[in-house]
C-alpha cells in the first residue's frame, strides 16, 4: 500500500517501470478519445465537479485507463470523498501509475499518470482515509470500468 509519503517519494525520483509503455500520435490520440476525454488525458484538463460518470459509481470491477486498458484501480478502493471526482486510496498495482509535481495555476499538487501511456488522470493529495491516507482523485472520462468478468 503506497502511503503519502510513498506518493511523494515516486513523484520527485520517478515511479517503478511500467509493465507496458502504449505510445500513440496525436492523431491517433484524437481518433481513439472523445474531444472531452482527449482534453482531460492528453492536455491535462480537469471535468467539471460531480459531472463524470464514474463519481457515483458503485459497481465491483476494475477502472483501466481510458487511453490504453491498462488496469489502475479496482473499485475496493474507491470512496465518496465527496469531492465531485472519483476517488480511490490506492493503485491496482505499484507501477499502474506515474506520480509528478504539478506547479501549475499557482500551486503545487501531485500529478497521477497512467505510467503506461501518460494519461492525465488527476491529482493526489494527503487526506484520504486510512490506513493509506491517500485520495487519488481521478477524473471519469480518464478511466472506464471494466466488470470483474471481463479483462481490461
Amino acid at each position: 500500500m503506497q502511503t503519502w509519503n510513498d506518493i511523494i517519494r515516486l513523484a520527485n525520483h520517478g515511479s517503478p517501470a511500467p509493465a507496458k509503455r502504449v505510445e500513440k500520435t496525436e492523431a491517433e490520440w484524437r481518433a481513439q478519445l472523445t474531444p472531452e476525454q482527449y482534453h482531460v488525458t492528453r492536455e491535462h484538463g480537469t471535468e467539471r465537479a460531480f459531472s463524470g460518470e464514474h463519481c457515483e459509481a458503485h459497481e465491483a470491477g476494475l477502472y483501466a485507463c481510458i487511453g490504453c486498458d491498462t488496469p489502475l484501480y479496482d473499485s475496493t478502493t474507491k470512496f465518496d470523498s465527496g469531492t465531485g471526482w472519483p476517488s480511490f486510496t490506492q493503485p491496482i498495482t505499484e507501477n499502474a501509475l506515474r506520480y509528478k509535481k504539478d506547479t501549475s495555476y499557482g500551486m503545487t499538487r501531485i500529478e497521477v499518470l497512467c505510467n503506461a501511456c501518460d494519461a492525465h488522470q488527476g491529482h493526489a493529495f494527503p487526506d484520504g482515509p486510512a490506513p493509506s491516507g491517500v485520495r487519488l482523485c481521478i477524473n471519469s472520462a480518464s478511466v472506464k470500468l471494466v466488470s470483474e468478468k471481463q479483462e481490461a
